[in-house]
Parts: structure tokens; sequence; C-alpha cells
């Protein structure tokens, strides 16, 4: 069977070059789409709600920085709901955040603390202890924005602990390895996860990022998502490498350290429980970002669980674990 293909396409090839050769300017009018609302939204057990909106990009729109930046909305109304109490959340942006709790918002944002003083990047939250996020409950997000509405639903799940997290160096290297877990997974199928880890120590005074934390926030790595199909009830171990900030231009993510922790590394874990909405909407995404630039890959549509827009509104039963890695 695969003989008889590549010996297809080696006659076809052949053909081509007993065609007379031709040139024909083709123009293809692209249909612009109509720019959508995108919400990428969490909530954490003992933490406040916390929505970013930004509008899609056309395929040929500009991809620097600004332009990114520039997509970011404000002035909308949001509210959150846990089915007692609906709070309206406020609207905050980063020219307004004293400099202390800048490492908080990059946590939640993703966005480097520089990144956060240099742009003004909104984004709405509550102070209210009332509508934080708990353990086994609901929370609607409802948006009104440029006479649009958008709404979501996720649940936080109960919070299941970690068993236990360490480091393992892999194969015959002598100071690199991947971080491990032990989890017990409960009797009940269909419970689903997913990692976080950022190393925080600091490069060495050798370092071009002498003195700068590691990693300025928790980065998901590439298949971070799992769920119980194959280990409902069971305690299994997992293992992960180390993910990459996007656009990093520090030395180990560029050379052959890239993707693994090492001896010396202090990494924060966060391992949380997540519904099937938050499920399917990251693997979808990680299938769409694996398969980007493969002309064989099968197209993927993002899961989002965003009535009236894209994204994603998020529920996270977390816990917080440390590893230091050791020889």
């Amino acid at each position: 069977m695969k003989t008889s293909y590549f010996r297809g396409i080696s006659a076809a090839g052949a053909l081509l070059f007993f065609l007379p050769g031709c040139e024909k300017e083709i123009t293809v009018d692209l249909p612009v789409g109509e720019p959508q609302i995108v919400v990428e939204g969490s909530i954490e057990v003992g933490s406040p709600p916390f929505v970013m909106l930004s509008r899609t990009q056309g395929y040929f729109e500009p991809t620097d920085i600004n332009s990114i930046l520039n997509n970011f909305i404000s002035g909308a109304n949001v509210t959150v709901s846990n089915g007692t109490i609906t709070d309206t959340l406020i609207e905050i942006c980063s020219s307004q955040i004293p400099e202390e709790f800048l490492p908080i918002v990059t946590d939640l944002t993703g966005l480097s603390p520089e990144l956060l003083q240099e742009f003004n990047v909104c984004a709405y939250t509550s102070f209210n202890p009332a509508i934080f996020g708990e353990e086994n409950k609901t929370y609607d997000l409802r948006v009104e924005v440029e006479n649009k509405v958008l709404t979501a639903r996720t649940k936080i799940n109960y919070i299941i602990p970690l068993n236990e997290v360490y480091f393992k160096k892999v194969g015959d290297t002598d100071s690199l390895g991947f971080a491990y877990g032990l989890l017990t997974d409960p009797d009940t199928l269909g419970n689903a996860y997913r990692w976080f880890a950022k190393r925080i120590n600091k490069y060495p005074a050798w370092s071009q990022h002498a003195g700068q934390q590691k990693d300025a926030t928790y980065i998901a790595p590439l298949g971070s998502t799992y769920d119980d199909r194959f280990f409902n009830g069971l305690t299994f171990e997992f293992a992960y490498y180390r993910g990459v900030a996007i656009g990093s231009d520090k030395e180990d993510d560029l050379n052959e350290e890239r993707a693994f922790f090492k001896v010396g590394d202090t990494i924060a874990v966060r391992g949380c429980v997540i519904d099937r909405g938050v499920y399917a909407f990251v693997t979808s995404l990680e299938d769409q970002v694996s398969n980007a630039g493969s002309p064989f890959a099968t197209p993927v549509n993002l899961k989002s669980n965003i009535d009236g827009g894209l994204g994603i509104w998020a529920g996270y039963a977390a816990v917080y674990d440390t590893i230091i890695c050791l020889p």
C-alpha cells in the first residue's frame, strides 16, 4: 500500500517535467470575518474571579505587541454569580497596580511584570470575598460589551491533593530531568486535571539573566491536561517536562536544556482539578498548537465554553507544592 502511494507521487512528479511551463497571476480574495470577543477568565478556590477580554485578529493583521495589546477590551459590564450572589466585577488596569502586587497579576495573566508596567493592560476582578472561589460550586459569567452578551458556566470541583511531587534525572544526563507527581484518583469516572509549574530560583551570576527568577509565572507545558479514563480509582505516577514561556530569549530555553528541569532548581507546582468543559477546551487548544505547521494534521476546532464568543471560563480546584531538584 505504501509502495503504491509513493510510486504514484513519483510518477506525478515526473510528469510535471514534460508539461509546458506557464505562469499566471492569481488573486484570491479571502473573506474578512467579523471580529469576535475572546474571554480569558478563571476562578480558583480562595481567589477572586479574573477576566480579560479581547478581540480576534485577522490572519494578515500585524502581530507585534502593540497591535495585540490594542485588541484588549475595556468598558465592559462583567458579572459573576455563584447561584446565591451576583457580583459586578470592577475593571482594573496594570498602571493602577502597586509594583509589589505585579507578581500576583503575572501569575493570573501570564504577562511579565515588565510588560504590565510598560503597557496598560486592563482586566476585571472583584474584592468581594463572598464571590471568591469555593469547592463544589458552579459559577456563571456574563459579559455585556459592544452590544453583545456573552455567557459561560464553569464548576470548581473538589480539591484532589497530590500525594507526592519529586524530581528525577532522565537517561544518562548528569543534571537534567523531569518533574514527577503521585496522585490517587477518586473512584468516580470523569475527573480531569491540569498541571502548571514554575522555577522560583534565580539565574546565577554568570548568566545573562543573572539575578532574575527563572520563570515569572506558572507555565502549563503542552499536554498539561489529562483525565482518569485509564486510571479511575487508582494511584498513579505521572511526569511532566518543563514548559517554556512564549517568546523566551533565556539561554536555557534556547539550548539543550530546553524543556528540562535541572539539579539546583526549585519548582513551584500548581496541580488543578478541572471540569469537563475546561478539559475539552485545553485539549483542543493543545491539539491545535501541536498541529500548527503540519500540512497533514487534522483541523481542530476549539471547544470553547463561551456562548456568544470564544475563549474559556475556567474553574480551578488547585493545590500547591514545591520540588527541590536534588542529584
